[in-house]
């Protein structure tokens, strides 16, 4: 059941002291990242204009294969992850999804082996806790 959600995110509780403080210096804010989001969005919008998709979530395999390459480094790195973890196909799929839109976030036209990284930590949760 799990391998069907792309992302799982282990969320350790605040602290009452974080949560009445200031927050941290290097922390963006909301506004910031509601622009990056836009951002990411309208690339998304404009790669698939002509393929019948609006976002890197609703990408078929052809398209997956298509706009989710990645480099030697990235391949090594994800196959590694891939049978440590033992992650199914349809996780391997996903992961270049999230990667991809990782890389849109970041302003990235190419995935680069830190967005297949944080990718697959996303994935990492399923088989740390689950099995």
């Amino acid at each position: 059941m799990l391998d069907r959600i792309d992302i799982h995110v282990d969320v350790p509780a605040v602290k009452f002291r974080e949560l009445t403080g200031d927050p941290p210096p290097d922390v963006e804010d909301s506004a910031c990242i509601r622009q990056r989001v836009i951002m990411a969005r309208n690339r998304q919008r404009e790669r698939f204009a002509s393929d019948g998709v609006f976002s890197n979530a609703a990408m078929t395999p052809r398209l997956i294969r298509s706009y989710c390459r990645i480099d030697t480094e990235s391949e090594t790195m994800l196959e590694r992850a891939m049978a440590r973890l033992g992650l199914s196909a349809r996780a391997y799929d996903r992961i270049l999804k999230v990667s991809r839109t990782i890389a849109d976030l970041n302003g990235s036209e190419e995935i680069k082996s830190d967005h297949v990284a944080e990718a697959v930590h996303y994935r990492s949760l399923d088989r740390t806790y689950w099995t």
